[in-house]
């Protein structure tokens, strides 16, 4: 049984805010807030730990291991999400006569204000009772608050690559904005990206013309089939 529960955010001054509602949750201030865990990198660590500069955030938010850092990225180019927190609060309950603590990795918003919190876990741990465990209580929680609760271990591999590869074009001030509003403005049906950057080579040569484009499926303006590798045959759709 799970009881007394209770959730701490730390703002971005540092200071700790408890709530024993989970829906008078400021959402706000727990996505513009520090991270619970201070983050700390050392020679020889086992994860890698970094900072992702994130366009949904326009900043950068923290990721302790390369499988956090995925689904950052997957979260990042979801233009349902207007907000992402890292390591977001912590959750203390009573869990069967025991006092238990809890730290999801990410918390993220829609527009609707629907929250999803987010764990990432190797697919091999899922089975180890004491992580079962954890995100049995936990989910619980989250669940009577109206929450979703996503254990994530991964995406196929195509979606993640070619993912990867777009957000190296996802900050509007890299590529050139002429050519976004050319493409933006005269782009309209299917299309394949290199009829695209043929069409357009009068005015922009292809390293132009093709940053501008990915960065356009980058921002959800064109949607392309993820399960394939990107390339010149690639078709482009405009999402609606």
């Amino acid at each position: 049984m799970v009881t007394d529960a209770q959730l701490s955010v730390r703002d971005s001054t540092g200071a700790v805010s408890t709530y024993e509602d989970l829906s008078l949750v400021d959402l706000a201030a727990t996505v513009a807030g520090c991270p619970w865990r201070v983050f700390r990198w050392r020679q020889g660590q086992a994860h890698y730990s970094g900072w992702y500069w994130s366009v949904t955030m326009a900043g950068h938010v923290v990721y302790e291991s390369r499988l956090e850092l995925a689904r950052l990225l997957l979260a990042d180019f979801d233009c349902s999400v207007v907000g992402i927190a890292a390591q977001p609060f912590c959750l203390t309950a009573e869990v069967d006569g025991r006092l238990r603590r809890h730290v999801p990795d990410f918390l993220l918003v829609d527009p609707g204000g629907l929250v999803t919190v987010v764990n990432v876990k190797p697919a091999e741990q899922l089975a180890r009772e004491k992580v079962a465990e954890a995100l049995a209580w936990a989910g619980q929680v989250f669940t009577r608050a109206g929450w979703c609760h996503e254990v994530w271990s991964g995406a196929p591999a195509a979606v993640l690559g070619n993912v990867r590869f777009l957000a190296a074009y996802r900050r509007a001030d890299r590529v050139d904005a002429e050519a976004v509003e050319e493409i933006d403005r005269t782009v309209t049906g299917r299309v394949a990206l290199g009829e695209v950057e043929a069409g357009l080579a009068g005015r922009f040569a292809v390293e132009v013309c093709r940053p501008a484009l990915l960065h356009l499926v980058w921002r959800g303006v064109f949607r392309v089939d993820l399960d394939r590798p990107l390339s010149p045959v690639s078709v482009l759709e405009r999402v609606v």
